[in-house]
């Protein structure tokens, strides 16, 4: 070690320039760019450092509201009447879709923007409390003949206890991964103000992964039963009854949750369908026969504690076909509620309806 401290000692004195040229680089706006901001009036900015770029726009869960503007290579885009949420978003850079590069909240797909102009809302992140951890976790579907992840939510304190405690199978939508809970649901921070406040029974919660290829409903229902809850009550101290699982899903997640329900009728006590129905484009009478719901309908009744649907209001593109699904099980003697929030089909009401579940769910 001296002796290559001397060396270097020696080879700065011969050529002083040469050690301090090495570590010299060209001071950009880039290295100080704050790539989302939230003005006082509400709008926020998104920012690229992109100066060779020709053309950039701004993709996502959310659309600028003008051109942008190229201040000395930084390209800028203002988003106007943003609500306080979680957006997923990226540039396309001459054609290429790009990762905010400036992002501390990057998923796999894309980066994720806080956006809290009014200040704390129940999504938030707060730093005075205890926070839980989410876990990704790796395991072999036999049904998919394949390794897939998971993301796992355990609330604050679980490491050190020994508590078993129930399970909320919780399911994302079509064209999502099991990152989209965890990210644009703010999945663990809704549920670490929830624990904070003493607002909810202590539980696990699993994300999976619904994306499949192929008929994906049919098979997500299998790799539940087959793989993902015999992987998770392997592997954490969890309760194993049908009192103490409950399963919820957005969209096509909620699809995937009707399919699994049905084909499992005493596996859950607690069943949440978010903006969803059976499957768009087949009468409900004809996904019913297919999953037997005639025949398990008592089933359910009797043993399942809360079977709820939701819809994001008028404006939720599943609007019209959770109403004939709903029509079609009332009907069929299913005893269920029903939840409207505002929003539509997006992330501003599932969020909404996760708040709504966690506080329900093990009581």
């Amino acid at each position: 070690m001296k002796k290559f401290i001397v060396a270097a000692a020696v080879a700065a004195a011969i050529c002083p320039t040469a050690s301090r040229a090495q570590w010299q680089r060209q001071v950009t706006p880039g290295d100080t760019l704050q790539s989302v901001r939230v003005l006082p009036n509400g709008n926020t900015i998104f920012s690229i450092y992109a100066p060779k770029a020709q053309q950039v726009s701004l993709t996502g869960d959310i659309q600028a509201s003008s051109r942008p503007v190229n201040n000395n290579g930084v390209w800028s885009f203002e988003v106007k009447g943003v609500k306080p949420g979680a957006y997923r978003y990226s540039f396309v850079v001459d054609g290429v879709q790009v990762i905010d590069p400036k992002s501390d909240v990057a998923t796999q797909n894309r980066p994720v923007a806080i956006v809290e102009p009014k200040g704390q809302e129940f999504f938030s992140y707060n730093p005075q409390i205890e926070h839980g951890a989410v876990a990704v976790r790796s395991y072999w579907s036999k049904t998919a003949n394949m390794t897939r992840t998971m993301r796992v939510w355990t609330p604050a304190g679980y490491e050190t206890s020994k508590k078993k405690l129930p399970v909320l199978y919780l399911v994302h939508g079509g064209g999502d991964t099991d990152t989209s809970w965890p990210t644009a649901g703010c999945a663990g921070d809704i549920l670490d103000n929830l624990m904070a406040q003493g607002k909810m029974e202590p539980m696990i919660v699993v994300m999976p992964n619904g994306t499949f290829a192929g008929d994906e409903v049919p098979i997500f229902a299998a790799d539940m039963v087959t793989d993902i809850i015999p992987f998770i009550e392997k592997n954490y101290r969890v309760k194993k009854d049908q009192a103490h699982r409950a399963m919820a899903g957005l969209s096509m997640g909620g699809m995937e949750t009707l399919e699994t329900v049905f084909n499992n009728p005493t596996m859950f006590g607690y069943v949440w369908v978010l903006s969803s129905s059976f499957a768009p484009g087949k009468q409900p009478a004809d996904e019913a026969k297919r999953l037997g719901c005639e025949q398990k309908i008592p089933v359910i009744n009797k043993t399942v504690k809360e079977f709820v649907f939701t819809q994001g209001g008028q404006s939720d593109i599943a609007y019209q076909n959770g109403i004939n699904t709903r029509n079609y099980l009332k009907e069929a003697g299913l005893n269920f509620e029903y939840m409207d929030v505002e929003g539509g089909h997006s992330w501003y009401a599932w969020r909404q309806n996760l708040y709504d579940l966690a506080q329900r769910i093990f009581k």
